[in-house]
């Protein structure tokens, strides 16, 4: 089981030099086989193997409430994120934004291709871990004003954070500065292109919440 320090110290600066999206991390693996051959219907290429670990450039992780995309086939999905600062771990909520149109042919490069925005706050890691399957993931899209619902579930749904810490490990991609996506939730339809993301991650025990939201402006 992958050791996380509990000396944790909130006031320490966030600074990650290496990007890890982790993608396939659903703890039902049949529903995620299911979801590669719903997929690979529509084109994407199925993973070598699952969970599906990609490294890419950190500089895109952003704070800004915009971010400008190619085209109008992109989208955003909530997840949580895991910074990962010299042995001691923070959680923020985040979006995986992702050309849909470039998945089909190159999974990496349509996640590169897009920021990644991630909601300014964060928890210790060690404040959350005794009660983090009670943890809620939610994420709404807004067009010409009228936001509905995207996305809602538990992150029991995903793999546990000590268990995609232990992947990366294992695979020898975790440096002392590392940020990781966690994958994301099934959405409630097919991929949207939106005008306005935003994304939750809600402690109903410790009754906070931590949010991400975004414009999408087409280049």
């Amino acid at each position: 089981m992958f050791n996380i320090d509990k000396s944790l110290q909130i006031t320490e600066k966030l600074n990650p030099q290496n990007l890890i999206i982790a993608g396939w991390t659903g703890r039902n693996i049949s529903a995620v086989q299911r979801h590669i051959e719903e997929l690979a219907e529509l084109g994407v290429t199925a993973p070598k193997k699952i969970p599906a670990l990609y490294k890419v450039s950190s500089t895109l992780l952003t704070t800004a409430d915009s971010i400008e995309v190619v085209g109008m086939a992109s989208s955003g999905e909530a997840e949580f994120c895991l910074f990962y600062i010299d042995g001691k771990c923070f959680v923020r909520v985040g979006s995986d934004h992702t050309d849909r149109k470039l998945e089909v042919s190159d999974i990496t490069l349509s996640k590169q291709v897009c920021a990644k925005p991630i909601s300014a706050q964060y928890w210790s890691l060690e404040d959350v871990i005794g009660h983090w399957d009670e943890l809620i993931l939610k994420s709404y899209v807004q067009i010409d004003t009228q936001e509905r619902l995207y996305q809602d579930g538990s992150v029991r749904e995903i793999l546990h954070p000590t268990t995609l810490l232990t992947l990366c490990e294992s695979e020898n991609i975790l440096t002392k500065y590392s940020v990781l996506f966690s994958g994301t939730l099934p959405i409630d339809g097919p991929f949207v292109h939106a005008d306005y993301f935003r994304c939750e991650l809600i402690d109903p025990v410790l009754g906070r919440t931590l949010e991400c939201a975004y414009q999408i402006k087409v280049l």
